[in-house]
């Protein structure tokens, strides 16, 4: 017969269920121990002591369970070994918890998690991303439990981002679908994989819609795929000139290679990335100028326009409505109409590189005779033009019925 193991620290029955009772604290308060430093008690205290947060959601964790305790038990000390044994065990990892203590990847409490999942169901759905909608599924059906306990409030949608893709996404849909596309979502893998080590790759597109001669083979850093309007989009960096560009995913083959031997670190990564959003928040869309715009941008030493556009109703409950539009705008009203009490018009004014300028006319192109762009003068001869052309296409047409 075995001996007992008094060196063990756990073999007392009192001290083996605070040691449960703690990992039960660590999984249903993830985050327990941190303070936010802008938080109130931050502020107040100079110094947070995270063990004493600790202490206080066990012991509500006791109550909630009807253990009982003794007056000040577990004390700050013995919760420190405790952690420390967890430690030692692979419960916790082997580092310091900053920002508060969670068991394994269990980092969010329900209503977090709820949240989260709103937004991956939405991702996979309508953004008709792979890798979400696998995800999704496997985490539904975990979670199936916590659901019907909640009586199908938890997995209930309550937030939806609908914008739709206009393309195919997903592999497994267009080969269920019977709609291979033969683009690059086939590789997306490869390409999260290349970013996330630094890695350079090379893809190939086989036509251009915009005219920027780049078609063929690309030898390129890819650096973050994102969301926007209809569809994913790459940010990458081309390898021969530093480039940064935005493209359409679907609009490149199914061709993607490793390129061996040239890769960075993730902070140049991230240098780079951050660059692209610069210029991305500097401008209107998602067009990031030529290589000598970009390097001049990105110094400093571009030239703004001011560019102003007059709209009227009813397109101006539009225009007041979209106050976050743009970081940087401004948005005048014009004097009231006396009989409803509504401004006559509205004047939105942005400066912009020149750039920019064409996809901002896309925007103002979608309210047609309720927009009138005043500035600048290359800006409002462009808008002429095209009302001109819209005009002689309409009058073209109303002649040949």
């Amino acid at each position: 017969m075995l001996k007992k193991d008094t060196n063990f620290p756990y073999s007392d029955r009192q001290a083996f269920d605070r040691l449960i009772l703690l990992i039960a604290t660590l999984i249903h308060n993830p985050g327990v121990g941190y303070s936010a430093p802008d938080s109130f008690e931050s502020k107040k205290n100079e110094h947070h002591n995270a063990i004493k947060e600790v202490q206080t959601k066990l012991w509500e964790t006791a109550k909630s369970h009807h253990i009982s305790l003794p007056e000040g038990y577990p004390a700050l000390p013995t919760i420190r070994k405790d952690l420390e044994y967890l430690r030692q065990r692979g419960i916790l990892d082997k580092r310091m918890y900053r920002w508060g203590y969670y068991v394994g990847t269990g980092v969010m409490s329900l209503d977090e998690l709820q949240s989260v999942l709103n937004a991956l169901s939405s991702q996979a759905k309508y953004q008709g991303d792979a890798q979400s909608r696998r995800i999704y599924e496997t985490l539904t059906k975990r979670l199936k439990g916590i659901d019907l306990e909640n009586q199908g409030k938890f997995l209930y949608p309550i937030r939806q981002i609908l914008n739709r893709s206009v393309g195919h996404t997903d592999p497994e849909e267009m080969i269920r679908l019977d709609e291979n596309q033969n683009n690059l979502f086939h590789k997306i893998d490869t390409v999260e994989d290349a970013i996330m080590k630094g890695q350079a790759i090379e893809i190939h597109r086989s036509n251009d819609s915009y005219g920027t001669g780049r078609i063929g083979y690309l030898q390129i850093f890819p650096l973050q795929l994102i969301y926007y309007d209809i569809a994913w989009y790459i940010i990458y960096e081309y390898c021969d000139n530093n480039h940064l560009a935005i493209r359409r995913v679907n609009r490149f083959t199914n061709y993607c290679k490793i390129l061996i031997g040239k890769t960075r670190t993730i902070d140049e990564q991230h240098k780079r990335l951050q660059d692209a959003h610069k210029l991305r928040e500097n401008g209107w869309g998602l067009y990031l100028g030529s290589v000598e715009e970009q390097q001049q941008e990105l110094a400093g030493n571009s030239i703004f326009e001011t560019v102003k556009v007059r709209f009227f109703p009813p397109a101006t409950d539009f225009i007041l409505e979209g106050d976050r539009r743009h970081a940087k705008h401004k948005i005048i009203k014009g004097y009231k109409d006396k009989e409803i009490g509504q401004p006559t018009y509205v004047d939105y004014i942005i400066k912009l590189p020149e750039r920019s300028f064409k996809e901002f006319s896309l925007w103002v192109f979608r309210h047609m005779n309720y927009a009138q762009v005043m500035a600048p003068s290359k800006l409002v001869q462009v808008h002429t033009d095209a009302a001109q052309k819209l005009f002689e296409r309409y009058q073209k047409n109303s002649c040949c019925k």
